[in-house]
């Protein structure tokens, strides 16, 4: 293939998923010279697995990435058409808001958004090569010849990278959806020493409308009062469509059982290490024996589709197998499959080979994202993306790097996770990962990390001052709601008796009784004539935030403790063959991931109590130097 000159530019992006999206997005708007490449077009921002943004934890990273500017929660409030806020029946710090996307209409502002976009090239073409000079990355080269010279790259591949997709026994190299794999850039990158491994996930079948019997499923509808992914969106949006809920039978089961020998998870067929919270059908079926029907939710692909997801019912069993399966379901005895699950294999690099900025610590300018670092999921890719995109402008830019602290988001705890613990399946986010997850709610998420996005150059003075005055409007609240009290009364008591709380019998404060977990803010409007007119969000942070005042108190002070030892820099050439007291494992582990503080070398798995008091001694007595 004849070579040929294409161009320049300052940073490229490989991928146009949801990873690749937020990384050109952040490179070309702080104002780089960015291009992304896409095996095709059509596929910007696809959702081959669910079509849907959100779910627990996950939309506690939509909502932060819009703090810091990204663009998910705008396209998912332009393109959602069912919301749904998970978990109220618990507490606020795992609420997580869920979304029904028009997967083509999402796919169609995406694609748009970037073709629009000042200083952003998007281009239709495979990556074949990452070519270096002086060891760092100079360029990157198509399989039609085409060489770009550049000074940064973005790995963003997906689930493309030498992807292979199996249905039973047939198997393809391919990438999701029927989109052709990127095989020759892991040959590519083997050559540059990254550490690649195999992951495998899966996607549900999907059946046609028409075909579907919904009287026997349950009605899952949207929230009366839906609320928005994004801070910036200004009118609620509109729920415009409904999910259904079903179960599996004893004769799903049966059938699973019966075909196990052909089930590729089973027969070798599968290499790669699939997701343990998102398992195959199959995979539950020998999981969990005992258990005698699983959920499955029956979901919309869109306003202009009669396609629906069966959610749950993920699956690698043949095709005809797969069709006796879904028969076997209340409301879908009658059937029409339009396309059947597959699982898929793909290429990714071991996160343990990042620095915290998400830059290859063997290749300088080159930079993992999404499934490529190990993880899954729309959500975890698309604040990959960012992050990374970010960190490559400013380290074009001599910038210092911009890393997020597990103490103030679930963005820096995901890669936290992944750059220090690594991970040996695919990644997803929880907020039971996160140590600090009352301090880390998706309600909060504007007030956590505006000002970063604003200081980063992606939030602009408007959108700051508003989220200034609306924390201000808070506090107001809060001390108005100290300074107004209530006699003992008929009528607050009666509130009271029928709420199942204690009767006041000398009076309380409206923020004292608002404290009562049993009492709500609308509640007390009756009692409170004085209240001003607030929007929604301030008083629901009024409430949160006197509600668990103790608590929030205690975590920030957890909070405080952490960055004392986050702050303390380890020396980045640290010789710790030289350290004495240091176990051979901890050695091991600490000149492989190289951390940048004390406190990253403590979660680092096999660094025990005692290796940090050997580290601790080492750097005080000065011999590092």
């Amino acid at each position: 293939m004849k070579e040929f000159f294409a161009g320049q530019f300052d940073i490229a992006v490989i991928g146009a998923g949801h990873a690749g999206i937020e990384a050109a997005l952040a490179a070309a708007r702080l104002g780089m010279e960015a291009i992304v490449f896409t095996i095709n077009l059509d596929a910007v921002g696809n959702m081959p697995c669910n079509p849907a943004i959100g779910g627990t934890g996950k939309g506690h990273l939509v909502r932060e990435l819009d703090a810091l500017g990204g663009e998910m929660a705008k396209a998912a409030d332009a393109c959602c058409i069912q919301y749904r806020l998970l978990n109220k029946g618990k507490g606020p710090a795992v609420w997580s808001l869920r979304a029904q996307a028009d997967r083509r209409r999402y796919q169609e502002y995406m694609k748009h958004t970037l073709e629009q976009q000042d200083h952003l090239t998007v281009r239709q073409g495979e990556v074949v090569e990452v070519r270096t000079e002086n060891g760092a990355v100079s360029a990157v080269v198509l399989a039609t010849g085409a060489v770009f010279s550049v000074k940064a790259v973005i790995l963003a591949t997906g689930t493309y990278l030498a992807g292979r997709t199996i249905v039973g026994e047939c198997v393809e190299e391919s990438g999701p959806d029927g989109m052709h794999a990127a095989g020759r850039l892991t040959d590519s990158l083997l050559k540059l020493g990254l550490p690649l491994r195999r992951f495998k996930t899966g996607t549900p079948p999907r059946v046609n409308a028409r075909s579907v019997d919904f009287d026997e499923m349950e009605l899952q509808p949207g929230d009366a009062l839906p609320v928005p992914f994004s801070y910036g969106t200004q009118s609620p949006p509109e729920n415009r469509a409904v999910c259904w809920l079903t179960w599996t039978t004893e004769e799903t089961l049966r059938i699973v059982r019966e075909n196990l020998d052909r089930a590729p998870m089973y027969s070798g067929v599968i290499e790669g290490v699939g997701p343990r919270y998102c398992p195959s059908f199959e995979t539950k079926v020998v999981r969990f024996p005992d258990k005698l029907r699983h959920q499955l939710f029956v979901e919309p692909m869109g306003l202009n589709t009669e396609e629906l997801y069966i959610q749950g019912f993920s699956s690698s069993m043949p095709e005809e197998v797969q069709i006796r399966m879904l028969r076997s379901v209340p409301g879908l005895r009658h059937a029409v499959m339009t396309r059947p699950a597959y699982a898929i294999e793909y290429d990714c690099i071991d996160p343990l080979a990042l620095r915290p900025t998400l830059e290859c610590k063997a290749v300088p300018g080159l930079y993992g994202a999404g499934q490529f670092n190990g993880s899954s999921g729309y959500e975890e890719a698309a604040v990959q993306g960012f992050a990374a995109g970010v960190n490559a402008v400013r380290k074009l830019r001599g910038e210092c790097d911009f890393i997020l602290s597990r103490s103030e988001s679930y963005i820096g705890t995901l890669i936290d996770d992944l750059v220090t613990k690594g991970t040996e399946e695919p990644y997803r986010i929880m907020t039971s990962r996160s140590e600090y997850r009352l301090l880390h709610r998706q309600d909060n998420a504007d007030e956590r990390l505006t000002h970063i996005g604003h200081r980063i150059g992606l939030i602009s003075d408007e959108r700051l001052a508003a989220v200034q005055d609306k924390y201000a409007a808070v506090a107001k609240e809060r001390q108005r709601l100290e300074h107004t009290h209530l006699a003992p009364g008929e009528a607050i008591n009666a509130l009271l008796r029928e709420k199942g709380t204690a009767e006041i019998v000398s009076g309380a404060s409206l923020a004292d009784l608002l404290r009562r977990p049993q009492i709500e803010y609308a509640d007390l409007l009756p009692f409170d004539p004085e209240r001003p007119a607030l929007p929604r969000a301030v008083g629901e942070e009024v409430s949160i935030t006197l509600k668990y005042e103790g608590y929030i108190r205690r975590q920030l002070k957890q909070v405080e403790d952490f960055r004392r030892m986050e702050d303390r820099p380890l020396p980045e050439d640290i010789d710790y063959a030289a350290v004495p007291g240091l176990r051979t494992e901890a050695r091991q582990k600490l000149v492989a991931i190289r951390p940048v503080s004390f406190g990253q070398a403590s979660r680092i798995s096999g660094v025990s109590p005692a290796d940090m008091t050997a580290l601790m001694i080492y750097t005080e007595s000065g011999k590092e130097r």
